[in-house]
């Protein structure tokens, strides 16, 4: 079975009645600008308290509760970059991470991964699970335009998140009691998300190309009565890659909202900006909310053109879809 025939015959996601999004981590906090969107409130507006506020970093994480017959799950979608980034914000929006009942990592690049061991200790649950793709354990840099390669943090070792444990699978996998989806490895599809050239991975012995980072991977949930909510870490595999292939795994062609990293930042990547803003407007969701990656001129773009579906996610925003 290969990505490309999968389908929601093989995956059978469950309507959820609802989910909260909590952005625990961005790079971008506003704790005073309000969202025209009655689904979006910053933080002092859901705690209704004024306190030290939460950090911003370049870096993804968000908490999601999914729920559906009176039962909620509680998961934790990427770690941001800075040991302490999740734990400090969570600890101030009065958020209690032992609830948490899985961790989905989104890739296996530093800025989604570098809170996973102090966040583990936090939640400390014995075989917590964390979903990974085998391709996240590789070392990975970044090609400088001299040649030169900076090289990346690692990624934890199975050591490092005792009493936590990795779940490696490239194919999608479903969790919280069918509720959430995660797609697995992506399909390429689109002909203008061709990955980042500059992207690059240690293997045998030397660095080689790694543009297309293949466990990149989103999560998608089904809301009854409003379709599709995509979450993305970074969008390597382009998000309109990202969506179409939601699409197949549900079998639901309606997105209700589409969040995360849109990776539309940079030269190479702004090349893809007017292209995928023109598919997003085809897909038509009622929230999009660019964050991490996305840029501001992706973000600036797709205000422009989705004026009415756009929100800036900020660290703390909730999302009540």
């Amino acid at each position: 079975m290969t990505k490309d025939n999968i389908s929601h015959q093989d995956f059978k996601l469950i309507e959820a009645e609802s989910v909260e999004i909590i952005s625990l981590i961005d790079n971008y906090i506003d704790y005073l600008s309000i969202s025209q969107k009655e689904e979006v409130k910053n933080v002092r507006e859901w705690t209704k308290k004024y306190f030290t506020l939460p950090m911003a970093e370049h870096g993804f994480s968000m908490l999601i509760r999914v729920f559906s017959d009176n039962k909620s799950h509680n998961i934790l979608f990427d770690a941001g970059s800075s040991p302490n980034g999740v734990l400090t914000n969570a600890k101030t929006m009065g958020i209690r991470l032992a609830e948490i009942e899985c961790v989905i990592l989104s890739h296996g690049h530093y800025d989604h991964c570098g809170g996973l061991p102090t966040i583990v200790k936090a939640i400390n649950k014995n075989g917590l699970p964390i979903i990974t793709h085998e391709d996240m354990f590789k070392i990975r840099g970044v090609a400088n335009t001299d040649g030169t390669i900076r090289k990346y943090p690692l990624f934890p070792t199975e050591e490092k998140v005792k009493p936590a444990k990795y779940i490696k699978t490239k194919q999608p996998y479903l969790i919280a009691d069918n509720l959430i989806l995660v797609t697995g490895e992506i399909p390429r599809k689109t002909s203008f998300e061709k990955g980042y050239s500059l992207h690059r991975a240690f293997v045998n012995g030397r660095w080689q190309p790694d543009p297309w980072i293949w466990d990149d991977r989103a999560i998608t949930i089904n809301i009854k009565r409003k379709g599709l909510v995509i979450v993305s870490g970074c969008a390597h595999a382009g998000i309109i890659n990202t969506t179409l292939y939601a699409q197949q795994l549900t079998g639901t062609k309606t997105v209700y909202a589409i969040l995360g990293g849109f990776h539309l930042a940079g030269k190479e990547n702004e090349s893809n900006i007017n292209h995928t803003v023109k598919e997003l407007k085809k897909i038509n969701p009622k929230l999009v909310a660019p964050s991490h990656c996305t840029g501001w001129r992706g973000i600036r773009t797709i205000a422009k053109a989705m004026p009415i579906a756009i929100v800036l996610n900020s660290v703390g925003n909730l999302y009540t879809l």
